[in-house]
């Protein structure tokens, strides 16, 4: 039998669901807080498990040093892989590079070109996902997982609804690895 962490479900949380509210409201607060001194800024999604030497990971450092030299920062999910890439092509740039991480029990952890002061740390993926939709005037989205598509999906739901306007995602590349098992 292996020793595993059991991670509670939905149906399992009961008696802290009044007061985890409290949680929540201050993830908002103190991303509105952080965010609305940011400038315009663009976001860039994609695998966290990129290698350097993808070319993925390349195509997204060119790509955010570009954003950056045309006055826009960059948002990414402050992680490995293509987040680090798009902080990185920020950094390189001389532009903003703001990193919205997500506490996970694997692989997420902040890059090293993110703006020291710009470092968010989250512990709900829909109050993270509104920080990148309110603060973002358009998305780039590289190949990625499950994690990348809720992202693009999100963003694009939200316009087709008219929930937010429209604005710029551009697609890049068909390498998405969404496959997986259960076991």
């Amino acid at each position: 039998m292996r020793n595993e962490k059991h991670h509670k479900g939905w149906n399992e949380i009961k008696t802290n669901d009044s007061w985890a509210i409290f949680k929540i409201m201050g993830e908002f607060v103190n991303g509105f807080e952080k965010m609305s001194k940011i400038d315009p800024c663009v976001s860039i999604f994609g695998s966290a498990r990129t290698k350097e030497d993808g070319k993925y990971y390349q195509l997204a450092v060119n790509v955010s040093k570009k954003i950056a030299e045309a006055g826009y920062g960059v948002i990414t999910g402050g992680g490995p892989g293509i987040m680090e890439a798009g902080n990185r092509g920020a950094h390189l740039a001389g532009g903003t590079s703001v990193g919205l991480n997500i506490d996970l029990p694997f692989e997420q952890h902040d890059n090293p070109y993110i703006d020291e002061d710009k470092s968010l740390d989250f512990d709900y993926f829909f109050v993270r996902k509104v920080m990148f939709v309110k603060y973002s005037q358009g998305f780039v989205v590289m190949p990625g997982g499950f994690g990348t598509l809720d992202e693009l999906f999100e963003a694009i739901t939200l316009i087709q609804t008219n929930k937010i306007g429209k604005f710029p995602i551009i697609l890049v590349g068909s390498d998405f690895g969404v496959g997986f098992s259960i076991g």
